[in-house]
């Protein structure tokens, strides 16, 4: 769907919103296309008709999506992990995939599975 100006109105009425509105949240409202949203507000904040409020976290935890509000204004800082961050997290997680393919074989709590065998 093209973007006309009852539309144009709407989206710039959400961006007045004091929380800010992100890409997904426009989509959602007003039923335009992702790329066609994202291509406006692409163009509000290279004029500096908008400002990013906010950083949303994306599946991974990562400050991913942005937050837009009506207005000039700074930037938000995206939150980057640290090296020692970034480092803990792939311990922790070799360490749970470890854990599960450890414990995939044996049933529950390591204990090998009773399924299919007579009682004693």
């Amino acid at each position: 769907m093209k973007i006309n100006s009852l539309l144009y109105a709407r989206m710039i009425k959400m961006l007045m919103d004091e929380s800010g509105q992100s890409v997904h949240d426009i989509v959602d409202e007003l039923g335009l296309h992702y790329v066609t949203v994202q291509r406006y507000l692409r163009d509000l904040h290279q004029e500096e008709a908008v400002h990013i409020k906010a950083w949303q976290k994306d599946a991974r935890g990562r400050d991913a999506i942005k937050v837009y509000a009506l207005g000039p204004g700074r930037d938000a800082r995206r939150k980057k992990l640290t090296t020692a961050e970034r480092q803990a997290r792939s311990r922790h997680k070799r360490a749970m995939l470890e854990l599960t393919h450890r414990t995939a074989g044996n049933g529950l709590f390591g204990m090998p599975d009773q399924v299919g065998t007579p009682p004693t």
